[in-house]
């Protein structure tokens, strides 16, 4: 098999690390791994693709590339260039370090470079790991996504919908509880929930010269969220899995709306 990994937090993030780790043991010892990952952190891009610039890109090392861009630029570079001759067989995006749960799904590169590996027609699957108090008094935070990640993407690549048809491809986005790996109770298929009362916002900040910056904050990560969620799996500690599509059409209003066709 030949695995192909991204992320958004940057090809020296600690995240990435693991996630080698992890494809390698999918991949198995006759696979490869290939990885294209940003030059520098990418964190809340989202789906952005750089369209109106051109990406450098650089070779690190023996199938290890970095991109001046977004995720999703990286899948496109190791589709356009990298692994032009031999695309992979899956993309992997991820490790992030924090969650990709609830409302954070819209904001995320690690989700980005995802969907648009599913947009090219490619099995894909987002990972991140929550990280709370408990993964900070770890010497490994991401010592439950290491664990339990290689048996977890072989049961979805054995169970899991990967057939390409006409509508947008399926993708998966796994997160990972704030725990140790041995406090994990288990897996739930849940879908994306909403922490309750929280929004990003802005901050003004006078710097030292007098002029006005604005800090982009995001709110907490332990708030209440939707029952059964996959943001409430998460803070029960159960690893979250969620099937996505890059289809943002609320299928349920169409019906409701005909009344504005004309004829």
């Amino acid at each position: 098999m030949r695995i192909l990994i991204t992320n958004d937090d940057g090809i020296n993030a600690p995240g990435l690390v693991t996630l080698a780790e992890i494809a390698a043991e999918i991949a198995g010892p006759e696979g490869e791994v290939w990885t294209v990952a940003p030059a520098f952190e990418q964190s809340g891009v989202a789906h952005c693709i750089s369209y109106v610039h051109p990406t450098l890109i650089a070779e690190l090392g023996p199938r290890r590339f970095a991109a001046e861009g977004s995720p999703a630029d990286c899948v496109l570079a190791a589709l356009g260039d990298v692994m032009r001759d031999a695309p992979p067989d899956l993309v992997l995006s991820g490790v992030n370090r924090g969650n990709n749960s609830g409302e954070n799904v819209m904001y995320s590169g690690t989700i980005g470079g995802a969907m648009e590996a599913a947009l090219q027609g490619l099995p894909a699957i987002a990972l991140s790991q929550y990280m709370g108090l408990r993964t900070h008094e770890l010497a490994d935070p991401f010592q439950a996504s290491r664990q339990h990640a290689p048996r977890l993407i072989r049961q979805l690549l054995d169970h899991g919908e990967w057939k390409a048809g006409a509508d947008f491809r399926l993708f998966y986005n796994i997160n990972f509880p704030p725990c140790d790996a041995g406090s994990v109770r288990g897996v739930r298929v849940a879908p994306q929930g909403r922490r309750q009362g929280v929004r990003f916002e802005s901050e003004p900040y006078h710097a030292p010269n007098g002029r006005r910056f604005l800090w982009i904050l995001g709110g907490s990560q332990t708030a209440p969220a939707t029952p059964g969620s996959d943001v409430d799996a998460n803070l029960q500690d159960y690893i979250s899995v969620t099937p996505m599509r890059p289809d943002l059409t609320c299928h349920a209003s169409l019906d409701a709306l005909r009344i504005l066709e004309e004829g």
